[in-house]
């Protein structure tokens, strides 16, 4: 970063350090790719205005996490992503969120029906609750 830029690796770190997913677990590096959402030089890194952008992005759907977590479990399960998703101006049908859910779930992770699924689904309802990470990667894929 002596250049002033930053790539996706070095902006896992900075937003794991910076604690903004509420806890200590390293961010996902599948969402710090979003370096190529506001790379407006096609190089692979963001400078600081760009970062600046992202830093309010996803202190945006932050702010829209903690407001739909609704029983402050620190996930969002179904229907509050349903909840979220409509006032963050998607208006999608309940089958469809359940489709985010399910691609959500997968990205970067064992198919449906494996331990990861069934260890998110606590409730064993076939209903999978999101962190903030993964909120952020669903909101993305919408």
């Amino acid at each position: 970063m002596a250049d002033g830029q930053i790539d996706a690796d070095q902006l896992q770190r900075c937003l794991t350090q910076s604690g903004i997913e509420g806890g200590c677990k390293p961010f996902n590096l599948e969402t710090c790719l979003m370096v190529s959402m506001l790379d407006k030089h096609m190089s692979g890194t963001m400078g600081f205005n760009e970062f600046k952008e992202l830093w309010a992005v996803l202190n945006g759907w932050r702010q829209h996490f903690i407001n739909f977590n609704s029983d402050r479990s620190g996930t969002v399960d179904h229907q509050e992503l349903q909840k979220a998703l409509t006032t963050m101006g998607f208006r999608l049908r309940p089958q469809t969120v359940i489709s985010v859910a399910k691609l959500a779930t997968a990205v970067g992770r064992p198919p449906l029906g494996s331990h990861s699924f069934r260890r998110r689904d606590s409730g064993q309802q076939k209903v999978v609750n999101f962190s903030y990470d993964d909120f952020i990667q669903c909101v993305m894929t919408v």
